[in-house]
């Protein structure tokens, strides 16, 4: 209400005061003569008036972007509707898949921090990431172009952890001279330098070795690289100790029959 009734007053002034020069903006409101306090009115209303129509000039524009971003939204909506009719897919499909995009891109991190002789070793490993991927690849899915330069990424690195497996061997000395025993042979500093891995020895010379406590001056073993036993070694290894015990029992109980 002061407002509006500052406005008419403003209106009633006649000409004479609309051409009353301004007043310093230094000279309090106090100080003032009648038309130099008009006339400072009279700046205000317009300054107010002026801010009132780029306030209402933003307010149009903001307006307007919202309408334009409901618009391409719509549009965004649309488009995807279509994309996903075209793979044949939904969005819990393509969530889906983006998981296990991840899931396959940490597995090819994780073989990628692996040393060239640990590679070569798994290279099952690394032939199981490609099949995962090609399975990925077979989707329609894969073609979106959020994944499409990912699934070419992941790849480019699987092709790049095939190593081609180098071949070490040792044959294998007499007992009297080197003291030749798988034990014994894992370890040698220039093989494992751990005769606890002897089981890898073993297991990959099976088409040689058939009894473990037996080897042969001669044999050329095929030395896998060193690496933690895998569970088909522990498997072995268990049953080795399993059967020597119970040779051990029935030798004893034999023993005491006589």
């Amino acid at each position: 209400m002061k407002n509006l009734a500052i406005l008419l007053f403003v209106l009633l002034i006649s000409s004479n005061f609309v051409s009353a020069q301004l007043p310093p903006s230094s000279v309090p409101d106090a100080e003032l003569k009648r038309k130099e306090a008009e006339a400072r009115i009279l700046d205000f209303q317009q300054r107010v008036d002026n801010l009132t129509k780029e306030l209402n000039s933003v307010d149009e524009k903001v307006n307007q972007a919202k309408a334009e971003l409901e618009q391409i939204k719509a549009q965004y909506k649309d488009c995807r509707k279509e994309i996903l009719s075209l793979v044949g897919a939904t969005d819990a499909d393509i969530d889906a898949f983006r998981q296990k995009v991840g899931v396959l891109e940490g597995k090819v991190r994780q073989m990628k921090g692996l040393s060239n002789d640990v590679l070569a070793d798994r290279r099952n490993d690394v032939e199981a990431l490609e099949n995962e991927l090609n399975q990925l690849r077979s989707n329609k899915i894969a073609v979106l172009p959020e994944f499409y330069d990912r699934i070419i990424g992941i790849g480019r690195d699987i092709k790049g952890l095939y190593r081609e497996k180098k071949i070490t061997t040792y044959t294998v000395g007499t007992w009297s001279e080197n003291r030749d025993c798988l034990w014994n042979i894992a370890g040698k500093i220039e093989i494992y330098s751990d005769p606890l891995l002897w089981v890898k020895i073993w297991q990959n010379n099976t088409d040689q070795i058939k009894n473990p406590d037996i080897i042969h001056p001669g044999q050329v073993l095929t030395i896998p690289v060193k690496a933690d036993k895998t569970p088909e070694e522990l498997k072995a290894e268990r049953r080795y100790w399993r059967n020597k015990r119970a040779a051990e029992e029935a030798e004893a109980t034999a023993g005491e029959k006589q």
